[in-house]
């Protein structure tokens, strides 16, 4: 493990390394069903289902064994949330520009990912997206992990634990708990959600606090303790307080993955005459559009979790960055081949980070969860929103030390964070929240009479999102 991972030169240990794996899987595990929900409308058991569950877990971890053994970091990686879902409705928009089944429009949109795959790797073996991240101003890096720490923030009180009840919903703790006048108003608009919701945001804190204690204590693993501790907490309430078996799901699952299905409905099934028949603009905007969002998401998740974790140098870069977009790329590639949307590093790796990871061994850790929940996903699906919840809370509260670098004294500086600050969360995206700092940055230095301070290539990248988000939104 030493000569592979070099974990003594990165100040820690296997240990460390395989804890800081399990707390990024149990923040992300959720991705492994919610993905083929997306992708599938729900249509829970279905062929196209079962492909595209078996493609999340072996794409994610092809790219995770590529980040562990080429790029040596502790990043995950899985098909990326808000990229899925646009991959959705592409989906359903070729079905009915075409007339083709849902099926056949998915392997035609596939096409897409494996297009913008292909350029990835091509661009970051020729370096060409290193020069990008270069490109992004200090500024605009160093307000990228605040903003992270915001939007997971937000995803841990918002939409990581919704509530359904027969009044509607989901029903989110900020907005419709926290949200309501009083709690007379939340039970009316939850209905018998309510008691659920308690729960949830009673899980939610004493998780957080948890990790909070033992982390006070310098307990190893801290995050991946308080959100068993949190476990344990909603099962032991589920029982007592709701009247529902949270295991109950055990007793009809099936553990054999549905190998067969999957190379029915989405291995290596690109259907090239379909993807033509939408025609050749509407498919160049569509892949232009897949690789901006992917590219600014993962350099983002990157850049702001590696400043995190110390992994940068003074000018804000992060070693081998190369060979972490590369991973990135063949992941995208190989969920192309297997039967999802574009596979991105994920934010969620920031729990790892936060649990030592500091080597790939963290991410070979993730990988190897990954392909194991083919087996076991039942069991993987048992660990509540709310403990995840507890963790990303923690987590982003610590990200936002990262405004303590940013410059107030310099409005080219502040303003881009700030605005990043509340876009990232509100869009629910990294690369636009960056697309925006950019171009802030970018009008702020040409119109204070600074313009030859903005590199020629940061211009290009303000004028791309400039047309992303006013013609191609």
């Amino acid at each position: 493990m030493e000569k592979l991972f070099h974990l003594k030169e990165n100040g820690t240990d296997v240990k460390t390394e395989i804890i800081a794996g399990l707390s990024t899987f149990m923040t992300m595990a959720y991705i492994i069903a919610l993905n083929p929900n997306l992708l599938t409308g729900f249509d829970v058991g279905s062929a196209l289902w079962n492909g595209v569950f078996l493609a999340t877990c072996i794409a994610s971890a092809i790219g995770m064994f590529v980040m562990a053994f080429v790029a040596n970091k502790p990043f995950a990686m899985a098909p990326g949330m808000g990229l899925n879902s646009f991959f959705a409705v592409v989906v359903a928009n070729i079905a009915a520009l075409t007339g083709m089944s849902y099926v056949a429009s998915f392997q035609s949109a596939l096409v897409i990912i494996l297009v913008e795959g292909v350029v990835f790797v091509v661009l970051s073996a020729l370096s060409i997206r290193e020069k990008i991240v270069d490109a992004i101003p200090l500024g605009v890096r160093l307000g990228i992990a605040p903003a992270i720490g915001l939007m997971l923030m937000n995803i841990g009180f918002g939409s990581n634990a919704g509530i359904y009840s027969e009044t509607g919903g989901p029903f989110y703790a900020m907005r419709d708990f926290f949200g309501a006048l009083t709690p007379s108003v939340a039970k009316t608009s939850m209905g018998s959600g309510y008691g659920a919701m308690v729960l949830t945001v009673v899980t939610m804190f004493l998780g957080l606090f948890a990790i909070l204690i033992l982390d006070h204590k310098g307990v190893r693993g801290s995050v991946l303790l308080g959100m068993l501790v949190a476990s344990v907490i909603y099962w032991a309430g589920s029982a007592l307080f709701l009247g529902t078996n949270p295991f109950a799901s055990l007793a009809t699952a099936s553990f054999l993955p549905p190998f067969g299905d999957m190379a029915e409905t989405t291995l290596f099934k690109f259907n090239f005459s379909g993807f033509i028949s939408i025609g050749w603009f509407t498919a160049i905007t569509l892949i232009i559009t897949f690789c901006m969002i992917d590219m600014f998401d993962t350099i983002g998740t990157l850049v702001g979790t590696a400043s995190r974790a110390g992994m940068v140098d003074k000018d804000g870069k992060m070693p081998n960055m190369k060979e972490a977009l590369l991973a990135d790329a063949v992941g995208t590639v190989a969920g192309a081949c297997t039967g999802t949307s574009t596979v991105t590093t994920f934010v969620e790796s920031a729990a790892g980070v936060e649990a030592g990871g500091r080597t790939g061994l963290t991410a070979l850790t993730t990988g190897i969860l990954f392909l194991l929940c083919m087996f076991i996903a039942p069991v993987a699906a048992l660990i509540p929103a709310a403990a995840t919840s507890a963790a990303l809370i923690y987590v982003g509260i610590l990200m936002l030390s990262g405004l303590k670098n940013v410059n107030f004294e310099d409005k080219a500086q502040v303003v881009p964070v700030a605005l990043m600050l509340i876009a990232m969360p509100v869009s629910g995206s990294i690369g636009h929240a960056i697309g925006i700092g950019l171009i802030t940055y970018t009008v702020l230095k040409v119109f204070t009479g600074k313009a030859k301070d903005v590199s020629v290539l940061t211009y290009v990248i303000s004028a791309l999102f400039l047309i992303k988000f006013f013609l191609v939104a």
